[in-house]
């Protein structure tokens, strides 16, 4: 399985106005290759302080025990070198089968859920972007090596100008 370069997006809502142009943006770009959808959970807390919440991913089982044992190793090696790369992988695979068969559990989305205001809602998502994955093979195949990266949106320029 070749998989883009991850990205983790947290987005809260104080006003959510579900409609699905989320959920088919999404699914849009994934019918196209662009990214595949690794993980995404969604809370929404109405008015009164119900908490509902939906998980989904658009990995097989197997895929997801792979991706959560490369994560995993790649925090162990960070962490403890080979030692913990072997360990990290084991983990991470575990708890990718954890996760994939049950979702996550109640605390973890209560522990979520505390931060939204009531009528509120927050959307979690890990994306593979695949359209990078050959622009990130030619860059290694060259011997580049990443120094920096981040998405500049309006509301992070808007925050430099700010600063200055």
């Amino acid at each position: 399985m070749d998989i883009g370069p991850l990205q983790m997006l947290a987005v809260g809502f104080t006003d959510p106005q579900v409609d699905g142009s989320i959920l088919n943006a999404l699914l849009d770009a994934s019918d196209e290759g662009t990214i595949r959808i690794v993980g995404g959970l969604a809370v929404l807390k109405d008015e009164d302080g119900e908490v509902s919440a939906l998980s989904g991913t658009e990995l097989s089982e197997d895929e997801a025990i792979e991706v959560g044992m490369w994560i995993g190793a790649l925090i162990g090696l960070g962490a403890d070198g080979d030692h913990g790369a072997e360990a990290g992988a084991l983990l991470g695979g575990m708890a990718a089968a954890d996760e994939y068969e049950y979702g996550m559990d109640a605390e973890a989305v209560a522990t979520i859920a505390d931060d939204i205001p009531a009528g509120g809602a927050a959307l979690l998502l890990v994306i593979a972007h695949q359209w990078a994955i050959p622009l990130r093979d030619a860059l290694r195949a060259s011997g580049g090596i990443l120094l920096a990266q981040d998405f500049l949106s309006p509301e992070a320029l808007i925050s430099l100008g700010a600063e200055g």
